[in-house]
């Protein structure tokens, strides 16, 4: 019988990618805890959401995406998996590189670039003066 009431292969695949990281169950500390927001009456009455801590590393994770606690388990695994994986190859997620190229973009520009782009601006306006049509000149007889 499956854990949590999923395919075969999604389970067996969460199983393949814990060992490729060397995490276990024993690991983790599984949590459950009353979810919020939208869902009513059963989202009051039962406790689907998973908190889980991964005690070697101490990250954490809550999930509550779904009304179903078995699948909210699952899908906690998953979303802890990624943290680890991520800490375990150094890449820089792709939202903290969003952040970064936005405090790049609000940085104040130093007088000596300020002025450059002053000048560009200037020359691009004359460009485009010189662009504009000329009035005909009136006929004399």
């Amino acid at each position: 019988m499956s854990l949590f009431n999923i395919s075969p292969e999604k389970e067996a695949a969460l199983q393949v990618r814990m060992e490729h990281l060397g995490v276990s169950e024993n690991d983790l500390k599984e949590t459950f805890v009353r979810s919020s927001g939208p869902g009513g009456q059963k989202v009051n009455k039962t406790s689907s959401c998973v908190y889980l801590v991964h005690t070697p590393t101490g990250l954490s994770v809550k999930c509550q995406q779904e009304r179903s606690q078995t699948l909210n388990r699952f899908l906690a695994r998953r979303l802890l998996l990624d943290r680890i994986e991520r800490i375990q190859t150094g890449r820089i997620s792709a939202e903290k590189q969003r952040t970064e190229k936005i405090r790049r973009q609000k940085r104040r520009r130093s007088k000596r670039a300020q002025e450059k782009i002053l000048e560009q601006k200037h020359i691009q306006s004359e460009k485009k003066t010189l662009r504009a049509k000329v009035a005909p000149s009136p006929v004399i007889e």
